[in-house]
């Protein structure tokens, strides 16, 4: 309920992206570094997980079903926010599936290297599987288009340049502590593409990109997705916005379609379901997303999802396979 007053847990800055950016973090990584000699095709099944791949060099295609083949360069990465299924090659005449013959060594937590022996031309490539940290995103990246080319924005961003060149000379000489390196500098490549995908998508007057760039909603919105589960209210989200509860009240309405106790509500729920699939139990889930009693929180649930979360946590429970983001 949205009917109380409270005091919110945190100031909210009045850069509404870049407090949601401020906890992005590439969680439950898996990361591949890829020594193929040409032949060479390895197909990526569709996932619920952001990925990307990065070419330090070496001939290296992608294909798509939205885009068909695109040739990468030395230098390139391509981002695929929803984990959209497809293939990297040597060429795109090369069939089959390359991961078969590769050799594919663990070198220590999420990361392995992967090698196809041969005489042709050598691509390097350092490849992620990625869960997001910061569930604020989760709007945001459903907008996002199923790739996105580095290159194809570094024009927007004078950082994203340097940041590819420092990723290729790590990746080329690989040294102890290289793939913790080469992952952080994804975490601020990534960051800064989905900034620079925002800021050149074009002007709109309503959905979830015009609010966040709203300067009173944008700060709400993010209030909101940093700590779903504090007691938010009419009074304190306007708070927030800076505005009077009336006019934040019909602002809310008018951009994103529906009331800012219905968004909060399906938001939660959405969240819901994210932890109940990681076998958290109901109560607990109920308890962090600030509801009263699992009773309450069950009931919440049936309502928008027409499911019990009991349901939900027998059918979806169970951690989703990123080994080598395959």
């Amino acid at each position: 309920m949205l009917d109380r007053s409270s005091q919110p847990p945190t100031q909210i800055p009045t850069d509404a992206l870049s407090e949601i950016l401020r906890d992005f973090r590439l969680s439950g990584v898996n990361y591949g570094r890829c020594e193929l000699r040409h032949p060479w095709s390895i197909a990526f099944a569709q996932q619920p997980l952001l990925r990307f791949h990065f070419v330090s060099e070496g001939p290296c295609w992608i294909h798509t079903e939205a885009q068909g083949w695109q040739e990468l360069q030395g230098g390139d990465l391509v981002l695929l926010p929803q984990g959209v299924e497809h293939r990297l090659a040597s060429k795109p005449d090369v069939v089959g599936d390359s991961l078969k013959s590769c050799l594919v060594t663990k070198l220590g937590g999420n990361v392995c290297e992967v090698v196809q022996e041969g005489t042709g031309a050598t691509s390097t490539l350092f490849c992620g599987s990625m869960a997001l940290g910061a569930n604020a995103l989760n709007p945001l990246i459903a907008l996002m288009p199923p790739i996105i080319k580095g290159c194809d924005v570094a024009g927007n961003d004078p950082i994203v340049g340097p940041l590819l060149a420092a990723m290729t000379a790590e990746a080329s000489q690989p040294q102890l502590g290289s793939a913790t390196v080469l992952s952080r500098m994804a975490d601020v490549l990534v960051a800064r593409l989905i900034r620079c995908w925002v800021n050149c998508s074009g002007a709109s007057t309503s959905g979830w990109l015009a609010a966040i760039r709203d300067p009173h909603i944008g700060r709400a919105l993010a209030a909101m997705h940093r700590d779903p589960g504090h007691d938010w209210t009419l009074e304190t989200l306007a708070g927030v916005a800076g505005q009077s509860r009336s006019i934040f009240a019909e602002r809310f309405s008018a951009i994103l379609g529906e009331g800012a106790a219905r968004y909060l509500a399906r938001l939660r729920m959405q969240l819901a379901r994210e932890l109940l699939g990681q076998n958290m139990s109901v109560a607990a889930v109920a308890s962090q997303l600030g509801y009263e009693s699992e009773a309450s929180f069950a009931r919440a649930f049936k309502r928008i999802t027409s499911v019990s979360p009991g349901v939900v946590r027998r059918t979806i429970s169970g951690r989703t396979d990123m080994e080598f983001g395959l």
